[in-house]
C-alpha cells in the first residue's frame, strides 16, 4: 500500500460567519494534483491549512505522517511556491535563495550550492547575481520555484505558478514541474486557475466549491464522458429555449462570444434539442459536438453544485 502523503478528516474553518473549509476529508498518495475551483471555493484556505498559516476550528489531519499542529516539522519538508512575489530587495538571485535554504535548517556552505544546483535546474544560471527586483516576470516566477524547491521537500505547493508568464515560459515551467515530480518523487499541489496547464501537468485533480471538496479523481476518469457536450449559438427566445432545457436536467454556460455550452445526458437524442428550439421558436445558427476535456467536466461539477 502506498504512503498517503496528505490525511484530513472533517476540517472545518471559517473567516467570521463565512465557512471556507466546510467539514473536508481528503487522502492524497504520491503524486501531482490539480487544485481547481472558483474564487472563494477554498483553494487557498486549504493550502494556508497545510502550511499551518491558519488553524482549523474542527477536524484533524496528518502531512508526511505528521499532525496538523506539528507546524515546525511539516514546514521543514514542504516546499511552497506562493502566487504573489515575495523577494528580498537587494539581494541577488542566488543569495536570497541560499538564504532561504538556510531558513530551512541546510548549514551555509550546503546552502550556498544547493542554491547554485538549484538555479542552473530553473534556468537562471545567467542571471543568478542579478538583484531579485530586476528580473522579469517570468525570472520571478522561476525563482519562486527554485526557493520552493532548494531544501529538497517531500512535498510542493504551487499556486499559481505560470501567472504572468508567456507562452514560452509556461511550457517551460510546466516542464519543470514535471520533471521535478517523476525525478525527484515529489508530490506536488498544483492550484491554477489555467485548465489547460492543470491537464497537461497533473495526473489527477482535487475540484472544489463552496468550501466543499466535490472530488478526488484522475484526469482520465475525469474526461471519461456520462454526457454529451454541445456548442450552440443560438437567436430569438433564448430564455425559453434555456429554461426549457433545465427543466429537463441539462446544464449550460454561456462564455464571452455568446456562445453556449450544454452539458446533455448521454442518452438524450441531439435532435430532440431542435425540437425544443422550434416549439420555443428560438433559432439555432450553430451547433458543435465539443469533445471531452477536463474543462467540462469542472463545469458540470461548478454547475451542479451552483444549481446552474
Amino acid at each position: 500500500m502506498m504512503n498517503i502523503v496528505l490525511q484530513i478528516e472533517n476540517l472545518s474553518f471559517k473567516y467570521g460567519k463565512l465557512k471556507a473549509l466546510d467539514n473536508i476529508s481528503i487522502n492524497l498518495e504520491p503524486g501531482v494534483y490539480g487544485l481547481l475551483g472558483p474564487n472563494g471555493a477554498g483553494k487557498s484556505t486549504l493550502i494556508k491549512t497545510i502550511l499551518g498559516f491558519l488553524k482549523p476550528y474542527a477536524g484533524t489531519g496528518k502531512i508526511l505522517n505528521y499532525d496538523l499542529k506539528d507546524v515546525r516539522e511539516i514546514r521543514k519538508r514542504i516546499g511552497y511556491m506562493p502566487e504573489n512575489d515575495s523577494m528580498i530587495a537587494g539581494l541577488d538571485g542566488v543569495t536570497f535563495v541560499s538564504y532561504l535554504a538556510e531558513l530551512s535548517g541546510i548549514s551555509p556552505d550546503k546552502a550556498k550550492k544547493r542554491a547554485h544546483d538549484v538555479l542552473f535546474f530553473v534556468g537562471l544560471e545567467e542571471e543568478r547575481y542579478r538583484k531579485t527586483e530586476q528580473y522579469s516576470s517570468g525570472m520571478k516566477q522561476k525563482l519562486k520555484l527554485a526557493q520552493a524547491i532548494v531544501h529538497s521537500p517531500e512535498l510542493l505547493l504551487l499556486d499559481e505558478p505560470t501567472s504572468g508568464m508567456d507562452p514560452q515560459g509556461r511550457k517551460d515551467l510546466i516542464k519543470l514541474i514535471k520533471t521535478i515530480s517523476e525525478e525527484e518523487n515529489i508530490t506536488i499541489i498544483y492550484s491554477s486557475h489555467l485548465l489547460a496547464d492543470i491537464e497537461e501537468a497533473c495526473e489527477k485533480v482535487i475540484i472544489m466549491n463552496k468550501g466543499k471538496i466535490l472530488t478526488v479523481d484522475s484526469i482520465e476518469n475525469l474526461k471519461k464522458r456520462d454526457y454529451n457536450s454541445y456548442e450552440l449559438k443560438l437567436k430569438n427566445n433564448i430564455d425559453n429555449f434555456l429554461i426549457k432545457i433545465k427543466d429537463l436536467g441539462m446544464k449550460y454556460d454561456l462564455n464571452s462570444k455568446g456562445i453556449y455550452t450544454l452539458i446533455v445526458p448521454k442518452d438524450f437524442p441531439v435532435k430532440e434539442l431542435f425540437k425544443i428550439a422550434y416549439n420555443e421558436g428560438t433559432q439555432i445558427r450553430y451547433f458543435k459536438n465539443r469533445r471531452s476535456t477536463l474543462e467540462q467536466k469542472f463545469l458540470k461539477l461548478i454547475g451542479e453544485t451552483n444549481g446552474n
